[in-house]
């Protein structure tokens, strides 16, 4: 395209969520080398916290964070390519930054063992604060801001710095999909909150989990978090002030040798809510604790945890940190529900005492500081001397991978929640376990002694395979389709004898029977009828978005509704549905709701421009993030399209008769065997060489079929590229004009609803094919019974030996 022919933004115009943690994570290029993800991340954060806190309090006399004059972002600008930027960064902007605001422990911003030295250091602090300067950085223009955008950014880097920062080092971080679980199961949101309601993390590192609970709750409540590691603390500080919880206390130190969070009398002050990520198995918790006389009676009434393994004496300072009507969730390596001795006594005593509600089970290798599988045991001692059962769940199969760890998915952190919530018992995934039977079990909380997770073994049939006939209870175990479909099952299998049936259909034959049959059509139209209620309540609620609107509430109903709209559906699982939903979202709906919270219903279109290696930027077209070209194609020059397709179809067909032609006459003696490279030049030459060879008229017709079809492709790409060339000026040309109910029309109806229907229907191949992929591994595995077997092996065999005597040998 021609500069004249597309006078666009050289750039998106609005901020997408994509774009902005990208940019984030761009910073960190500036800093890899020096030292490893756990160290550098400090140093992007800090620059985070005070171009966030600039763009948003700077000169404002009544703000909760204060900007000293000479302190913000705007003033370490104007130190860029200084010989003494580092030294300046942290007298003028961290150090006053810092003492207004109670922060300790800052990188130090003139470390010439991470930053490099002289002109190395000068660069690479310079090219960072200009990375923070980018337009999409601007946090003072964000409208979508009680959206926590700047949050989830914050908690995007976390995660890819735990990534990086490997086994060892990645503690600072509890991945968010646990922190929410733990928010949403211990009932703040339905509780009465306010500003007194208290929540604490004895184990705070970076705050991740304190927050959830703040987000979780419908009113401001107070945070207290301590944190061992005096970097992390920090960390954890300005983790609050970018989440808009300024008020948060977090203190340094020790929690179990010196917890500094105590009442008047120097006891330890108890809390509404207590979350905890404490180290797994610390094997050095009792330096510093004064085990035979904890002023805080932590270990006497239970007992004393193990030297060597600390994980019962953070859970014990949880119990001792609650009111006594307080909710409490720790997350502990699965060791902790089975180990004996002394945890055994710590665990029958908090049994006995009613305080342990629950436990969910988790996958392995969901933490970035080890690989072992964790649970979540939840303390709740309001009511607790009328317990009497844990419930317990075996959430260990739930997850997809991602990279090197796992991780839970939407479905199943919403799962989780809903099953706990409503102590809802499922078959290898949950139960209410009586404290009589725990008990007997000698109080072992192992949950697979209670909740048999594994999946139902595939058995084979013995007489089956004897005697022949697909066994009655394979196919019955399929009955959560004949109770949709009961007449389905006849019509795929019929009588053998008592016990067993036979495929009634060819194997080739089982899915289209299955989708021909009347019950599974009406089954498929009343899943689309289903689809469609909800797709016209939500198109309405889609199409009244605005400018500030909060793109997580959007999400939230959405998804809500959709999932209570297929609970208890036959065939279909909810949360399968619900998990197509949060997988577009993140992947197109979520930018495209934060493009029209900044920016309204517009499509603006923008030039794509790329520098080359050589440092010239090259036009690489253009573009419409909102309403994508495709769109307008489809919608409006559909016709034009379709042209353009049966060109190259026919493309296609000549390509593939040339590829054919040079196959079967590529040999030696062939038409093409004397040809160096098979192309239009070579092959011309060839035809011009022959003329008047009469031994040659069988190859010269070969050739000249050839050179039809390669100048027939020709013809047919050169027609393809100006026919995509004038279908791009019309789909531009389409932009301008475009009224907002047509965007929205385009953008819900033709992009976001187009979607979700094709997942849902995706979702019916889905059931049809497991279906018909069930009965043919049924039918093919006792289709042949085993006399039949002896009998083809002994007919082969007397022929073989047959052909042997034939050949004079003799076995």
């Amino acid at each position: 395209m021609t500069d004249n022919v597309i006078p666009l933004h050289v750039e998106p115009v609005a901020l997408k969520k994509s774009e902005l943690y990208s940019s984030l994570w761009a910073s960190c290029d500036e800093l890899r080398g020096g030292m490893d993800a756990s160290q550098y991340k400090d140093y992007v954060l800090v620059m985070l916290f005070i171009k966030y806190v600039s763009d948003k309090y700077a000169g404002q006399p009544y703000a909760p964070i204060k900007i000293p004059v000479g302190a913000s972002f705007a003033d370490m600008v104007k130190l860029k390519g200084m010989d003494t930027i580092g030294d300046d960064i942290n007298k003028k902007i961290i150090a006053p930054l810092a003492i207004a605001n109670k922060l300790s422990d800052v990188p130090d911003f003139n470390d010439v063992n991470k930053l490099g030295s002289g002109k190395e250091l000068v660069e690479r602090l310079t090219n960072l604060i200009g990375i923070f300067e980018r337009k999409e950085l601007d946090f003072s223009k964000n409208r979508a801001d009680g959206d926590d955008i700047l949050g989830d950014a914050y908690e995007y880097l976390m995660r890819h710095f735990a990534t990086e920062s490997g086994k060892s080092k990645g503690q600072f971080y509890t991945p968010a999909e646990v922190s929410r679980i733990m928010a949403k199961i211990l009932g703040i949101r339905e509780a009465r909150t306010s500003g007194s309601t208290t929540v604490y993390d004895p184990t705070c590192g970076s705050g991740s989990l304190l927050l959830k609970l703040a987000d979780e709750a419908t009113t401001q409540v107070s945070l207290y978090g301590q944190e061992k590691d005096a970097t992390t603390s920090g960390l954890a500080r300005m983790n609050m002030i970018l989440h808009n919880n300024p008020q948060a206390e977090v203190q340094q130190g020790n929690t179990l040798a010196n917890p500094l969070f105590l009442t008047d009398e120097g006891m330890l002050k108890t809390f509404d809510y207590v979350v905890a990520n404490p180290p797994f198995s610390d094997k050095r918790w009792v330096n510093g604790v004064s085990i035979a006389n904890d002023p805080h009676d932590r270990f006497t009434p239970y007992g004393t945890p193990p030297d060597k393994q600390g994980d019962y004496a953070y859970l014990l300072h949880i119990v001792r940190s609650l009111k006594s009507t307080g909710k409490g969730a720790c997350i502990l390596p699965h060791g902790v529900l089975f180990r004996g001795n002394a945890e055994a006594e710590i665990r029958k005593n908090l049994i006995k005492r009613g305080y342990i509600k629950g436990i969910i089970g988790l996958p392995a290798n969901l933490f970035y500081g080890t690989g072992i599988p964790a649970c979540i045991v939840v303390i709740d001692k309001e009511n607790a001397d009328r317990r009497d059962g844990i419930f317990m769940i075996d959430a260990s199969a739930g997850y997809m991978k991602d990279g090197n760890k796992n991780r839970l998915r939407d479905r199943d952190i919403h799962k989780i929640v809903d099953v706990f919530t409503n102590q809802f018992e499922i078959a290898g995934y949950s139960r209410m376990v009586g404290l009589e039977e725990i008990g007997r079990n000698e109080f072992n909380l192992n949950i697979p002694r209670y909740v048999d997770g594994q999946q139902a073994e595939d058995i084979q049939d013995i007489a089956g395979h004897l005697q022949g006939g697909i066994p009655v209870a394979d196919v019955e175990a399929l009955g959560q389709y004949w109770s949709v479909c009961p007449g389905l099952k006849d019509a795929l299998f019929q009588p053998n004898r008592s016990g067993y049936v036979d495929l009634r259909v060819e194997p080739e034959a089982i899915k289209a029977t299955i989708l021909a049959h009347p019950e599974f059509g009406l089954f498929s139209r009343e899943m689309a009828d289903l689809f469609e209620d909800w797709r016209s309540r939500s198109t309405l609620l889609l199409k009244q978005l605005a400018v500030g609107c909060h793109p997580k509430d959007v999400i939230g109903k959405l998804s809500e509704d959709l999932l209570e709209h297929y609970v208890g559906k036959d065939l279909v699982d909810c949360y399968d549905v619900y998990q197509h939903l949060m997988d577009y979202w993140a992947e197109v709906m979520q930018d495209d709701c934060y493009l029209i919270a900044m920016d309204d219903w517009k499509a603006e279109t923008y030039r794509i421009l790329e520098v080359n290696k050589k440092g010239k930027e090259i036009d690489k077209g253009w573009a419409c993030d909102l309403v994508p070209k495709d769109l307008i194609v489809a919608r409006y020059f559909a016709s034009q399209q379709s042209a353009i397709e049966s060109q190259q179809a026919e493309l296609e067909t000549a390509i593939a008769q040339m590829t054919e032609l040079e196959e079967e006459h590529g040999g030696e003696d062939g038409a093409f065997g004397e040809l160096e490279k098979v192309n239009g030049a070579n092959v011309k030459a060839r035809l011009k060489e022959m003329k008047g060879e009469s031994a040659a008229k069988d190859e010269e017709k070969v050739l000249k079929v050839w050179l039809k079809l390669f100048d027939q492709s020709a013809g047919l790409k050169k027609g393809i590229k100006e026919a995509e060339e004038a279908i791009d000026r019309l789909a531009y040309g389409q932009y301008s004009g475009l009224s907002e109910a047509e965007i929205k029309a385009l953008v819900v109806d033709d992009k976001w609803m187009a979607r979700r229907e094709g997942t849902i229907a995706g979702e019916m191949e889905r059931l049809s094919q497991g279906l018909a992929q069930r009965v043919k591994v049924l039918a093919l595995r006792y289709a042949v019974a085993l006399p039949d077997v002896t009998q083809q092996v002994a007919e082969l065999e007397a022929k073989v030996a047959e052909h042997l005597a034939k050949m004079g040998f003799a076995l």
